[in-house]
C-alpha cells in the first residue's frame, strides 16, 4: 500500500519529520499516496485507529508513524499520534517534548486524555501522546480494559488515531493489534528477512487483526 524513499539528509541522518522540512519531496508526496490508499483499504467503515508495527527493529516505523500522522492532519484531520512503544519510545525525543508524563500517565487513575495530549505547533490539527514513564508490565497495561477506554477517549477527540507500536519481537503489537480498526506493517527491501516478515503476519492473525498491507520503507533513489 506504499513505497517511501530513502528520506537521509545527509549521509546517514533520517529527517523524522520529513513531510513538513521537505514538502515538495518525493518522500513527502509517496506519504501523501499512502495516505490516499489508506482511504479505499476500508471504504466499506471508517480507518479511525490505525497500528503501525514492523517485523524487528530499525525499519523506519516510527518515522513512517510520525509522517503518516502529519500528513493526514495536513489533509485537514484532527489526528492523534500515541506512541505505544512501552519499551523504547521516541515520539517525544522527535518532536523535542519532555516523556514525563503521557500514556502511562492515564493509567494511574483517572486522569482526562486532554490533559497528556499535546497539540504540535506549525501544524493544525496533529496531536501527540508520549509513552510516558516506561512502566515493568508493557503488555498487561496495553491488554487492559483501561487502555481500550484511552482508546474510545481518543477516538472522541480525533477523527484518526494512529499507534506507533513495538517490533514484533515482543507480544504488545499482537494485544494493540486487536484494539484497531487496521495494522499495517513496515518493511524495508533487502533488510528484512522473509522469515521474520511472514511470522508478524501469522501472528497478526492469530489475533484477527485486520491487515492494510505493507509499506515498503527507505527505497534507494532510483529504485
Amino acid at each position: 500500500i506504499g513505497y517511501i524513499g530513502d528520506m537521509r539528509t545527509t549521509q546517514s541522518a533520517v529527517d523524522d519529520i520529513h513531510v513538513v522540512h521537505y514538502p515538495r519531496s518525493p518522500a513527502a508526496e509517496a506519504f501523501r499516496s499512502l495516505r490516499t490508499n489508506l482511504e479505499f483499504t476500508n471504504v466499506d467503515k471508517a480507518l479511525i485507529k490505525i497500528l503501525v508495527t514492523s517485523p524487528g527493529p530499525g525499519e523506519g516505523k516510527t518515522t513512517v508513524s510520525t509522517n503518516l500522522a502529519t500528513i493526514i492532519a495536513q489533509g485537514g484531520k484532527r489526528v492523534l499520534l500515541i506512541d505505544a512503544d512501552l519499551r523504547k519510545p521516541r515520539i517525544h525525543s522527535i518532536f523535542g517534548v519532555s516523556n514525563r508524563v503521557g500514556l502511562t500517565t492515564l493509567f494511574r487513575g483517572q486522569i482526562p486524555l486532554k490533559s497528556v495530549m499535546r497539540q504540535v505547533e506549525g501544524t493544525d490539527g496533529l496531536y501527540i501522546l508520549t509513552s510516558g514513564k516506561l512502566p515493568p508490565n508493557p503488555s498487561e497495561l496495553l491488554a487492559s480494559a483501561k487502555m481500550d477506554h484511552i482508546l474510545y477517549e481518543a477516538s472522541r477527540e480525533v477523527e484518526v488515531i494512529i499507534l506507533d507500536s513495538p517490533p514484533s519481537l515482543v507480544a504488545d503489537f499482537q494485544v494493540l493489534a486487536a484494539k484497531v480498526d487496521g495494522v499495517f506493517l513496515v518493511i524495508q527491501p533487502s533488510s528484512t528477512h522473509a522469515n521474520m516478515a511472514l511470522s508478524t503476519l501469522d501472528r497478526l492473525s492469530r489475533v484477527n487483526a485486520k491487515i492494510l498491507g505493507i509499506v515498503l520503507n527507505k527505497i534507494p533513489s532510483g529504485n
